[in-house]
């Protein structure tokens, strides 16, 4: 059994904790680390070790991976902690607050020869990977479009510049720009965006993207965190008919013609717990890191590229 310790336990790092205990029966919770008091009432709870810093938890010889579900904005520190300790690391999304620190962090673990996995869960979507396994029957892909339009946030962090980055830029979209490269298999080339203000003060709640990709196939991405209400919809124009995703109400469509067919109802599944499975997989030695650092470094550079277009009013190519 492979002891785990889990930094920010959080409304999100609690989920990983909970499905380690009780659903994964190779992983041990052996720590975590909070610094509210709050960290040690869940320890009791869960019957773990509890720091109030995580540098202790990455130091402590019964930790053999570490789970990171922080702000973004720690995450280049996590990992030259893990880098020096020689821990494989899994960190959710987004992998950094600019490109600059994403790319450090893929070279910290890379030299010194260990696994890094970026929590972009929505690849484990059911719709997701029925759009990746349809669209190939579609013809040529001409255009697209996708969004993800959410409730208004309710962590005061994600007003916080120093803290998060940006707003829905890297929180929201970051999940959308990783879909459209797994769903199809091309990277974005460049991006023209506009961003809104409307409830948060100081960081982008609405964002509207134009984007083109590296095989010329141009679509638009809108992202939102303003109504009360939520929508995940991918809309793929293509040679033989349209093909349409929606990943929070779950269902799967085909137009031919005139002719809408819905074609898969689909359960909803719980997302962190097939990436953690395949995480544990992939740390046995079983399969392929599921989600390599490589790929978190990608979203985050169209994230970068998608605020610089929006600041500067242009298109920028993503580097």
């Amino acid at each position: 059994m492979r002891g785990v310790g889990i930094i920010g336990t959080g409304r999100h790092g609690s989920r990983y904790a909970n499905h380690i205990i009780n659903d994964m029966e190779e992983m041990e919770l052996t720590a975590i680390a909070r610094r509210s008091p709050e960290g040690k009432d869940q320890a009791d709870v869960w019957r773990t070790k509890w720091y109030g810093d995580w540098q202790a938890l990455i130091s402590d010889p019964d930790v053999e991976a570490v789970i990171a579900a922080v702000p973004p904005f720690l995450n280049l520190a996590i990992a030259g902690e893990c880098a020096a300790a020689g821990k494989p690391l899994l960190v959710e999304k987004p992998l950094a607050t600019n490109s600059r620190e994403a790319a450090e962090i893929v070279s910290l673990m890379q030299e010194a020869g260990l696994s890094l996995t970026v929590g972009q869960t929505l690849r484990y979507s059911p719709v997701i990977k029925s759009l990746k396994a349809r669209i190939k029957e579609m013809g040529a892909v001409y255009s697209f479009t996708a969004n993800q339009r959410l409730e208004p946030s309710t962590l005061v962090w994600h007003d916080v510049r120093e803290i998060a980055g940006a707003g829905v830029v890297f929180h929201t979209a970051i999940h959308i720009f990783d879909a459209l490269r797994f769903i199809t298999d091309v990277k974005i080339k460049r991006v023209k965006a506009e961003k809104y203000l409307l409830h948060n003060k100081n960081l982008e709640d609405l964002v509207v993207i134009l984007v083109e990709m590296d095989n010329g196939v141009a679509g638009t991405v809108d992202i939102s965190k303003v109504s009360h209400a939520r929508s995940g919809r991918f809309e793929f124009i293509c040679h033989d008919g349209h093909l349409y995703g929606e990943q929070i109400h779950s269902f799967v469509e085909v137009v031919r013609s005139s002719d809408l067919q819905r074609v898969e109802e689909l359960p909803q599944v719980n997302t962190i717990l097939q990436l953690l499975k395949d995480w544990g997989d992939f740390l046995d030695g079983k399969r392929k890191n599921p989600i390599p650092g490589e790929a978190g470094l990608y979203a985050v550079k169209v994230c970068d590229a998608c605020l610089e277009s929006a600041f500067e009013d242009r298109w920028v190519e993503v580097l």
